[in-house]
């Protein structure tokens, strides 16, 4: 029977770069994975296509939201009926709020299926700020079977005892761990007990009314100044993400609150010239892009 496990965690804590070396860690099983973005244009699948594994994209929206819910069904039985992997891995939006996930594995649909667990991905550094505006990460810790607590090299040890202490306090029993970098050793898994399901019906999974998204395509810019203007408004933001040629070169932006990534990219670009940008929790996001337009007039930057 194929297991499926549910990867976890709010926006920028690794759960890309951590299902990269994930994956690899099961060189014998057949692997498909299923990755969910909030924004329209996907990223996430593009950085993982050299896997090898069979996938599925679930773009602008979560899969636990009714709008998806459909589309997610279809993703998992198509995977088991062509490529019958041992293991379905799914990446959750950053932003989804998974607690009905126990009620939605009770379906018949998914038969040929064994949920296996979810595995919440948590940033050291920046988590008592997304813990405390943003709903979703409490859910997603709330239904998790294993908590990884990613990035600790960006963390002190208090912020790191502090984190232990929340987890630890909401279910004493769960298994926690910590690694930077995405690592994982595979005996860890050994402490995930297989979840019990919950037969209850499942209800619509509500967005994060606190969360709001924009699409970001900036004109004119090169790398130098591209890099600039992200680090003028990056920290009123969660998460900016996406894809942009600037002189004939492609790049990924890839930014985690102030910490601004643009760099060479080789692979194929999904949606190029767009970045989504996730904010919210009162973060004056669109204003300070726009104030930071006035830095580049010779630049523009149409936000939708």
């Amino acid at each position: 029977m194929t297991k499926l496990y549910l990867i976890t965690g709010f926006l920028g804590a690794g759960k890309t770069t951590f299902l990269r070396k994930f994956v690899r860690l099961f060189p014998e099983k057949k692997i498909a994975l299923i990755i969910n973005e909030f924004g329209a244009n996907g990223v996430d699948g593009a950085l993982l296509q050299d896997l090898g594994a069979a996938m599925r994209e679930i773009d602008n929206g979560s899969i636990f939201c009714s709008c998806r819910a459909e589309q997610f069904e279809h993703a998992v039985t198509e995977l088991l009926e062509a490529s019958k992997p041992d293991l379905i891995f799914v990446e959750a939006s950053g932003l989804a709020d998974p607690s009905a996930v126990r009620s939605i594995f009770t379906q018949p649909i998914y038969d040929g299926m064994e949920y296996a667990g979810a595995l919440c991905i948590v940033d050291a550094a920046r988590f008592h700020k997304v813990y405390k505006t943003a709903r979703v990460s409490r859910m997603q810790l709330a239904v998790s079977d294993l908590v990884l607590i990613n990035k600790t090299d960006l963390a002190s040890r208090e912020q790191i005892e502090e984190i232990l202490s929340i987890v630890k306090g909401q279910k004493p029993d769960r298994p926690v761990f910590e690694t930077a970098y995405g690592e994982f050793d595979p005996a860890w898994l050994l402490a995930v007990e297989a979840p019990e399901l919950c037969h209850e019906p499942v209800g619509v999974q509500a967005r994060d009314i606190t969360l709001s998204r924009i699409t970001l395509e900036p004109r004119g810019f090169d790398l130098v100044s591209l890099t600039a203007f992200l680090r003028m408004f990056a920290e009123d933001t969660y998460r900016i993400k996406g894809f942009l040629e600037l002189d004939g070169v492609m790049y990924l932006a890839d930014c985690v609150g102030p910490l601004v990534e643009v760099t060479p990219y080789e692979g194929k670009a999904e949606n190029p010239g767009k970045l989504t940008v996730l904010f919210g929790n009162g973060l004056p996001a669109r204003k300070s892009i726009r104030e930071a337009l006035t830095w580049y007039p010779d630049c523009s930057a149409k936000m939708t």
